[in-house]
């Protein structure tokens, strides 16, 4: 099988959930379970974050425990702090997501301290997630609010670059752009692009019914690394107005109808949305889950 084209980690089985009514942890590792066995390479399964904060999220360490392990696939988490990231390797996960944002309103919201503070503190938690290097840990650090923030205090590119330029002093591998609130269009994803370069993950939400086309346009560009949400599922508690991620299987729809390859069974990510609604107690956002595959053209 050929590498894939577009990676894609799916963020259900927690941005997905943590804005819902607390699911069973058992049930969050079997919604893991079935997107590593529909192929998605990277599951970002759990949040090591204070059950106070997010009751959501609560039983980390179980979801953890739950997941087998599958060949091709890598199990994510996201940690908070230090703390969380010595939680997160002592239950065996060695692929972490670290939240800072460039948006000081945000920050305070979502981790209680503002940016200066947050990036501060990020080579620590860095290090705490790199205890064991020799296990091959891999460590993102998502930046929220990069194309606007609610709090009307992320302005231009120029703020989003001095964050991103200081998380990259650090240890980590990877840097991901999230579209916290769904501000984002081609044009702002292109201000961001040009001053950071295209070896960025995003993370786009759908707030405003844009987050597909920033992802073909973000494709065209060269960014090859998402995060997607199957059924649509998401938003941060601590975001005012954010609406859910761009969904798995929208995204997937169009990728396979142009040929892009991502390794990604889209008929088996449509059987596992089209069950979350009983597993949530509600629809879900995604048009392709509602409306089913493209019939064949040309």
């Amino acid at each position: 099988m050929s590498s894939p084209t577009v990676v894609i980690r799916d963020v259900g089985p927690r941005d997905g959930l943590q804005s819902e009514r607390p699911v069973e942890p058992s049930a969050r590792a079997q919604l893991a379970r079935r997107l590593a066995d529909a192929g998605v390479a990277e599951v970002e399964a759990a949040s090591f974050v204070s059950p106070t904060a997010v009751a959501s999220m609560a039983g980390a360490a179980d979801v953890v425990a739950a997941l087998p392990a599958v060949a091709g696939t890598r199990w994510w988490a996201l940690v908070p702090n230090r703390k969380g990231a010595e939680l997160a390797r002592a239950a065996g996960i060695d692929a972490l997501t670290i939240t800072v944002s460039a948006s000081d309103g945000y920050s305070r919201k979502n981790v209680g301290v503002g940016t200066d503070d947050a990036l501060a503190g990020l080579a620590g938690i860095v290090d705490a997630a790199r205890h064991r290097r020799s296990a091959g840990v891999v460590v993102d650090v998502v930046v929220s609010c990069c194309f606007g923030s609610p709090f009307e205090d992320v302005a231009d590119p120029d703020q989003v670059t001095a964050v991103i330029e200081r998380v990259r002093r650090t240890d980590a591998d990877r840097v991901t752009l999230a579209d916290t609130t769904g501000t984002a269009t081609p044009r702002r994803i292109d201000a961001v692009l040009d001053a950071v370069g295209t070896d960025v993950g995003l993370h786009l939400h759908d707030t405003r019914g844009t987050a597909l086309a920033n992802a073909l346009h973000a494709i065209e560009r060269g960014v090859r690394r998402f995060d997607t949400s199957v059924g649509g599922l998401g938003g941060s508690p601590f975001a005012p107005g954010a609406g859910g991620n761009l969904a798995t299987e929208d995204l997937l729809l169009v990728l396979d109808d142009l040929g892009v390859e991502t390794g990604i069974d889209l008929e088996a990510v449509l059987g596992i949305s089209r069950d979350l609604p009983e597993l949530v107690g509600h629809p879900v956002p995604s048009r392709t889950s509602a409306a089913g595959g493209l019939v064949p053209f040309g």
